[in-house]
């Protein structure tokens, strides 16, 4: 018999019955973590113990149910303990008769976990059982001092785990707990910390700083990477001794490091606190959620070399929350150059852009109240009549700094490829140094220790292709790209960044290039449509604060619109009356600046009679074939109802074809015309059906009207 069972043999105060042993004894054994298992063998072996202690209590082993799957895992919660969770499930049945753990804090150190169990217990008549005794749940005494054992289980875990929380948060705030090290960083013996010895490896680290600075994007760096065949240094551990490798580039890899603080010189910890309400039982990981900079446990600046400022560190988080969706982002492509940047003037919100013609016609929509709910679109025009403008301010604004532009952007193409070239050296220099290191341990063998020596001959053979490969790819990247710029390339950057009309305009730069220019330049653009006409103001905020405003004249469908459209009216009128023809008129009109509502050409003879027919000064042709032709006083040709709902004819003439209005076709006076019946309820019909918002979709008839502005 073992110690524990000379301890407690006897001890079950009456408490055992027939009953308990015609069903299973559990003996539960847990140990917290897998270094207990590994260390604290002594209490595991105890624990396995408490099946002699069953059988003394008179329980056959074959009766005797090995709890053991908890080994490892905390009793915090029942989450995550496949154990516990069998041991409550054969209770629950009325399996069990008696439930062995060394202490009671080995079934659950949580008392809402220890409190069902207890529970559970009583109504099916199990008992518990300890070094101490034997435990009836029914029995309030030994209900009372369970209870208190398991309240003392869950104070003394808090206890233990605040002790070491405040050990470990006061050894934070002095900058002395050791944290994981970025790739670019190791740990010396003595616990400070240095950039990587390594030459390359600094080089690449600094290299992914500039190349964000260019680019702005994680994307356009790793695409960057990946063509230029660069790769990620990463030491094992962190130290100076262990082995450097090279991993290709991932987002998430690039992600992490811009932004880790360690890379400005700063000491951070509680980047990622954890929260209760996403942490998942047995996994100590989960439930981790990233903090704003301002809610970081311990900030300690200037305790690391830097690869950065932190002025430097703080600009690119906030160029990485600028790229996400929901902010206005880098640029994305696409025809419109001010994707991301309009607002509108009506209602506030972010205008969207949409693109039709597979891409080639784009539009500022506003449609954030539509989306939502429902209601009429706010406003939209065509982006290309805005492009134009801002691209004009744009350039205005940008030729003060011409040839500073041009200095700068020759020497940033220089140095981009001469961190290009270090690169390859330093590629070149480690392969020459591996197959030289190899040669060596070959050379260093005894000729007769064939073993030894065949396996030194391939490692040193291969290493000898590598650095064929390194220097093959080295001599393509050659041909490519030239070490340095020639003064053609020099004079041709100069001459293209003092004309910068012809640089904005030249079909080698891209709808991204001229995107990523306003961005910088530009925060954002308020779009006001006044009263749906054809003027548009446009409130531009400058970097830095500064503001402009200008207006433009913008395409609409319909004359109407035109916000001159009742001075245009009395133009026509007068020139008319002044006995001119629709041809003089419209060339008098051309003369003058007046413009069409579409702004795709000059007024035409057929535009001034058609304001000439609007006010009754000229009769519409056919006019008194067409109202011969009329049956009824309900009688309408398109243009009568046209000119007397004031509503387009392509309007009308789509109605009919859709089936909203009906009509017959009269042949007649020379050709067939269309005849519409519409009596006064009818007019009031359409009148509505015009005046209604638009809804936007094939085949209704709110759909039909003009889509060119």
């Amino acid at each position: 018999m073992s110690t524990v069972t000379a301890v407690v043999a006897g001890r079950d105060g009456g408490k055992l019955t027939a009953d308990h042993l015609t069903r299973s004894a559990v003996v539960y054994v847990r140990q917290s973590t897998l270094q207990q298992v590994e260390r604290h063998q002594e209490s595991t072996r105890l624990q396995y113990a408490l099946v002699e202690r069953a059988v003394a209590l008179g329980w056959a082993r074959r009766q005797i149910l090995v709890i053991d799957d908890d080994l490892g895992r905390s009793a915090s919660s029942a989450e995550g303990r496949p154990g516990f969770q069998h041991m409550v499930a054969e209770v629950g049945l009325g399996h069990v008769g008696i439930v062995l753990g060394i202490e009671m804090s080995r079934l659950a150190r949580s008392c809402r976990d220890w409190h069902q169990l207890l529970e559970i217990c009583a109504i099916f008549g199990t008992l518990l059982g300890d070094t101490e005794g034997i435990y009836d749940a029914k029995n309030f005494n030994d209900r009372l001092l369970l209870g208190l054992k398991g309240t003392m289980s869950e104070a003394e875990l808090h206890i233990l785990k605040t002790r070491m929380l405040h050990g470990k948060q006061a050894k934070a705030d002095r900058g002395d707990l050791h944290l994981c090290l970025p790739r670019g960083y190791v740990r010396q013996p003595d616990g400070t910390v240095i950039q990587d010895p390594d030459e390359q490896a600094r080089a690449v680290v600094a290299l992914l700083f500039d190349l964000f600075d260019r680019h702005r994007t994680l994307s356009g760096v790793l695409r960057y990477l990946v063509e230029h065949g660069i790769e990620l240094p990463d030491r094992t551990g962190g130290r100076p001794g262990e082995p450097l490798a090279w991993h290709r580039p991932n987002r998430a890899t690039l992600s992490n490091l811009f932004h880790n603080p360690i890379y400005a010189g700063a000491y951070a910890y509680g980047r990622r606190p954890t929260d209760p309400r996403r942490q998942k039982a047995g996994r100590p990981g989960t439930g981790r959620r990233v903090a704003a900079l301002g809610d970081w446990a311990v900030l300690l600046k200037d305790r690391f070399p830097a690869y950065i400022t932190w002025e430097h560190y703080e600009a690119n988080l906030r160029q990485l929350e600028a790229n996400m969706a929901q902010a206005t982002g880098v640029s994305r492509g696409g025809t419109a150059l001010l994707s991301g940047l309009v607002v509108c003037g009506r209602c506030g919100q972010r205008m969207t852009t949409q693109y039709k013609s597979n891409g080639h016609a784009a539009r500022y929509v506003c449609n954030r109240a539509a989306s939502s709910y429902a209601a009429p679109l706010c406003q939209s025009l065509v982006a290309a009549t805005v492009d134009e403008a801002i691209s004009a301010l744009v350039l205005r604004a940008l030729q003060p700094a011409a040839l500073e532009v041009s200095l700068r952007a020759a020497e940033d193409l220089a140095a981009e490829r001469a961190a290009l070239h270090r690169h390859w050296a330093q590629r070149l220099e480690r392969a020459h140094y591996e197959a030289q290191r190899a040669f060596r341990q070959y050379n260093a063998v005894e000729p007769e220790n064939r073993l030894v020596a065949r396996t030194l001959e391939q490692q040193w053979e291969a290493t000898l292709v590598a650095e064929a490969d390194v220097r093959a790819e080295y001599e393509q990247f050659l041909a490519h790209q030239p070490a340095a710029l020639s003064a053609e390339e020099q004079a041709e950057i100069r001459r293209l960044a003092v004309d910068l009309p012809a640089l904005w305009h030249a079909p080698t730069t891209t709808m991204a290039d001229r995107q990523a220019v306003v961005r910088q330049i530009l925060d954002r653009v308020v779009i006001s449509v006044e009263n749906n006409s054809e003027t548009v103001t446009l409130d531009c905020r400058w970097a830095g604060g500064h503001s402009t405003r200008t207006t433009l004249a913008r395409p609409v469908a319909r004359l109407e619109q035109l916000s001159t459209y009742p001075a245009l009216l009395e133009r026509v009128a007068a020139l008319h009356a002044d006995g001119r023809t629709a041809s003089a008129i419209a060339d008098t009109l051309n003369a003058e600046g007046w413009v069409p509502p579409k702004r795709r050409g000059p007024f035409s003879a057929a535009t001034v009679r058609g304001l000439l027919y609007r006010q009754g000064l000229k009769r519409w042709p056919n006019e008194r074939a067409r109202r011969a032709m009329t049956a009824s006083p309900h009688d309408w040709t398109l243009e009568a109802l046209a000119r007397h709902l004031n509503i387009p004819k392509p309007t009308l003439y789509a109605w009919l074809r859709k089936g909203a209005i009906t009509g017959h076709l009269v042949t007649g006076v020379g050709k067939s015309v269309w005849m519409i019946q519409a009596d006064d309820v009818e007019l009031t019909r359409l009148r509505a059906l015009h005046a209604a918002p638009r809804v936007w979709e094939p085949g209704s008839p709110g759909s039909v009207e003009d889509d060119s502005m």
